[in-house]
């Protein structure tokens, strides 16, 4: 196909309103030289809407595409992950638990030294891990467990109180108290809605010991990898 035919069959294609995409699969010339062949073509507006909508399907299919990817990759690295960490032992548990309250929970200071366990989060699952280890690991009897819900004035308390209830499988009894922080006028929170449920305090009884126990363990857990790290 000469270059003069090719450029009179990919006006006509443009004349009838295809997109570059769709006239190339027709006419193998590079994108900027048909840009300059179409510089004295117009087009009504009905072939404008077509050419539009067609770039914002073919936008569209990128964006489904690249999203469908991310859901595979997602998916086979949090695969690859889980079948890292298989088969762990109650030492691991253990760690991860100290871990967990390291980093969310409440500790000791030199003006506060009598500090009961108390940890707080939003994160269902956490709260279900941390309620679990308690139990498990640091042998701690349900009855000296209870709950506090924080929420919002906007949060429905009784759905609150359900909802934890449920992901903990305890009776609603065991939340002594639910505590509104009030909203700033004119603020944006995202955390809001239905599956809102506020951020829930779990604290034990009588455990200043226990307290002082898991940060014992943290410490010697962070001394040791420390000490690994500068041997490394």
């Amino acid at each position: 196909m000469t270059k003069l035919v090719e450029q009179t069959t990919a006006i006509a294609l443009r004349r009838d309103g295809l997109t570059y995409s769709e006239i190339r699969k027709k006419v193998n010339v590079a994108k900027a030289t048909l840009s300059l062949w179409f510089k004295e073509v117009g087009l009504s507006k009905a072939q404008k809407q077509r050419i539009t909508q067609k770039r914002l399907d073919a936008a569209l299919r990128g964006a489904l595409k690249r999203k469908s990817e991310r859901i595979e990759l997602c998916k086979k690295i949090k695969e690859e992950s889980f079948k890292e960490v298989e088969g762990l032992d109650r030492n691991a548990y253990l760690l991860a638990g100290a871990a967990l309250y390291w980093a969310e929970g409440s500790k000791q200071k030199e003006h506060r030294v009598s500090t009961p366990i108390i940890f707080s989060n939003s994160d269902s699952e956490m709260i279900k891990f941390f309620y679990k280890w308690l139990i498990e690991i640091c042998k701690i009897q349900a009855s000296r467990i209870y709950f506090e819900i924080y929420t919002h004035e906007n949060c429905n308390p009784e759905a609150a109180k359900e909802f934890w209830s449920k992901t903990l499988r305890i009776d609603s009894k065991n939340f002594e108290k639910i505590r509104f922080k009030k909203d700033k006028g004119g603020s944006y929170r995202k955390n809001r809605g239905k599956n809102y449920h506020g951020l829930l305090r779990v604290r034990v009884r009588n455990s200043t010991n226990l307290n002082r126990q898991i940060m014992g363990w943290v410490s010697a857990m962070s001394k040791q990898f420390i000490n690994y790290s500068e041997v490394v």
